[in-house]
């Protein structure tokens, strides 16, 4: 099944406004001021480890928080990991598989990736590998103006499947926001290379 997995893993204006000012000797022609944006602090980068009752684990920046996922359907072991200083959350949705749903899963992250690329500029995909933890699967990064820019899911192949697609409480503008998401990817690359599965928990409700 692992080899399978991993098959599956590597297939995968410039505008300018000119005005002129009547009644001088020569024209004076005005151009705009470029648009700026709020100076961001960031905090320091410090983690610490989220373990509850659900069947997995990673190390979380301290200047995060885990929340339920309220949404209707929403699973016991779904959570939302939430950057408040930056109105950003990395959604998490957990599900057992099977040797009949874990095809289904995998083409279900990609097609979310995929339906993104209507207003992207790029997708690139890169591939987790970790034997020693059983781990396995794609960090997707998706340029361009689209409402996630990071996804990613992680599988041991044979019981365990979690999603994460990191969403921002604002209006996109790559502009602006590029250099926080550049700061929050860290922290979820730090995520997938500290996932760790947990066997013989029964879902429930999380406490952070």
């Amino acid at each position: 099944m692992r080899s399978n997995l991993k098959y599956l893993l590597f297939i995968p204006v410039l505008v300018g406004a000119f005005t002129a000012c009547e009644g001088d000797d020569e024209d004076k022609i005005f151009s705009p001021k470029p648009r700026g944006y709020f100076r961001i602090n960031f905090p320091e980068k410090n983690y610490r480890i989220f373990d509850s009752i659900c069947p997995y684990t990673f190390e979380m920046p301290v200047y995060s928080r885990i929340a339920q996922d309220k949404h209707k359907g929403a699973e016991p072991c779904w959570l939302n990991l939430e950057f408040p200083q930056f109105k950003a959350t990395v959604h998490l949705s957990y599900k057992e598989v099977n040797d009949t749903s874990l095809n289904r899963y995998l083409e279900d992250s990609r097609d979310f990736a995929i339906r993104h690329q209507i207003k992207a500029t790029g997708l690139e995909e890169s591939v987790v590998i970790r034997d020693s933890s059983k781990v396995y699967g794609l960090v997707y990064d998706i340029a361009g103006n689209t409402a996630s820019s990071v996804q990613f899911y992680l599988t041991d192949s044979t019981k365990h499947f979690l999603r994460g697609s990191l969403y921002f409480n604002t209006v996109t503008n790559i502009d602006s926001l590029k250099i926080v998401i550049d700061f929050i990817r860290k922290d979820i690359i730090r995520m997938v290379q500290t996932c760790k599965w947990k066997d013989g928990v029964i879902p429930g409700k999380v406490k952070n």
